[in-house]
């Protein structure tokens, strides 16, 4: 039998969705939790950060995590906003502790296409 994780946003279900990140992405005081994926379930990555635009621009110029550039994880899939780093560690090393399917329905309960989410990071500004 296999477990599953519950239901996305269930965990933290005050958490706000990534829509609704979008306009504090770079904001002070906030970490972030974040998926990339090379393609539509493709390699996975999960990293953490208090400024998501520019941890991108790290990964997709290479001065960012060997394994991203290595393998070309550079569509941002999924985001999650807290408060604090310690909550955002403990988060990210829950999610890399996941099996592969956990993640993926997390991914899809609020981004079923894998759509790159950064475009909406960059048209901020």
């Amino acid at each position: 039998m296999d477990v599953v994780p519950a239901k996305a946003r269930t965990h933290y279900p005050d958490r706000p969705t990534y829509r609704e990140l979008w306009p504090r992405m770079s904001t002070a005081g906030s970490y972030y939790v974040y998926i990339l994926a090379s393609q539509h379930h493709g390699t996975i990555y999960v990293g953490v950060t208090n400024d998501v635009r520019l941890r991108l621009e790290l990964h997709r110029s290479g001065r960012g995590s060997r394994f991203v550039y290595k393998y070309q994880v550079f569509r941002l899939v999924h985001v999650e906003e807290f408060a604090t780093p310690q909550e955002a560690i403990a988060r990210e090393k829950q999610l890399k502790f996941w099996k592969r399917d956990w993640k993926i329905k997390l991914i899809e309960a609020d981004n079923p296409d894998w759509n790159d989410r950064s475009d909406l990071i960059w048209q901020l500004g």
